[in-house]
């Protein structure tokens, strides 16, 4: 295997002390513009490449690396976070590392002890919803740390869409179309997003004088699979005249047992999917700016890297209900 490139090498190829390569590859604008030629041509002839995992055990040297904890890169909502936050890291000229948690603690665990053994910059965390050790139990320092989508409890910056609110504006529609046996279908109120989304539809029933029926409530719904399974049980009841799916996966599932039940229901999402307009009519959905969420994450994160040092805040988003009809008992194509 051909040997790597080192800064001596590149020192010997451009004529300079290698104290002046070592300036240069790590920023310094003093350099004269002729030795900065010569230094950046033996690095183009050399393919030398920057030793970043050095730089990190270095006083005062950054790999310019944060880390990305989050549930499931599979599922749609996190991919698009993900982007959100490593484009708004690249601005600052920084990569982002992304692990998944699968909602698993002991795993999250080890993904943070990874993270922190690497001396990433910093950290931004979707704690997951079975928590393994508390933050407050690693030991210090920790680089600036920010939650996204769920908080924690350690005092962080976090950043958090308003998942009451969408909840209530869905449910309330759903009423306003004359429904009132209203499933709740989702994944569990352990996670808490899915235990706000809850409450907000518990709130949208109780304005209306509407009792609430905990047989309609499900917070078993992982996997769109399971969604199916749970509408489909429901439609058999015959208990249920809405259906207010909690996330976009249980949206989807849903969707597919209303066609193999031959049975349509008032549908409200939350969270838009790639099949919401692709049906007859479009199914109606609560948004979050998901951008948004991703470049207030990757902000907080970088202001702290640049020396902020005000009290912790926590963002949270707006969302807004998207009504496509499906709110209303209508044939689906």
């Amino acid at each position: 295997m051909q040997r790597k490139p080192t800064m001596n090498d590149v020192a010997r190829q451009a004529g300079v002390a290698l104290k002046t390569v070592s300036r240069y590859v790590n920023g310094d604008p003093t350099i004269g513009p002729d030795f900065a030629e010569r230094i950046r041509q033996a690095i183009d002839d050399l393919g030398y490449r920057r030793n970043m995992a050095a730089a990190r055990i270095r006083p005062g040297q950054s790999a310019k690396m944060i880390g990305l904890i989050i549930s499931d890169l599979s599922n749609p909502y996190f991919a698009a976070l993900a982007r959100a936050i490593e484009l708004g890291a690249a601005e600052s000229g920084y990569m982002l590392t992304i692990a998944s948690s699968e909602e698993n603690g002991p795993r999250h665990d080890r993904l943070v002890d990874r993270l922190l053994e690497q001396q990433v910059d910093a950290i931004i965390d979707v704690p997951p919803r079975a928590p393994g050790r508390p933050w407050r139990q690693i030991p210090p320092p920790l680089p600036p740390l920010v939650f996204v989508d769920r908080p924690a409890d350690f005092a962080a910056d976090t950043v958090l869409a308003d998942n009451a609110g969408g909840a209530l504006a869905a449910t309330r529609a759903l009423l306003d179309g004359g429904a009132r046996s209203i499933a709740f279908v989702g994944d569990s109120v352990e996670i808490f997003t899915m235990g706000e989304r809850l409450a907000g539809y518990r709130q949208a029933l109780a304005e209306r004088g509407v009792p609430l029926d905990d047989d309609l409530v499900v917070d078993t719904a992982h996997t769109t699979d399971e969604a199916m399974r749970v509408v489909l049980e429901l439609l058999g009841r015959g208990r249920a005249d809405a259906v207010f799916a909690a996330n976009n996966r249980s949206a989807f599932g849903a969707l597919r047992a209303f066609r193999l039940g031959e049975t349509f229901l008032p549908l409200i999402g939350f969270d838009e999917f790639e099949a919401a307009a692709l049906v007859n009519p479009p199914i109606s959905v609560v948004t979050q700016d998901i951008a948004a969420m991703g470049r207030a994450a990757a902000g907080l994160a970088l202001a702290r890297l640049a020396g902020d040092d005000a009290p912790f805040r926590t963002v949270v988003l707006p969302t807004s209900l998207m009504l496509r009809g499906s709110e209303r008992l209508l044939p689906i194509a």
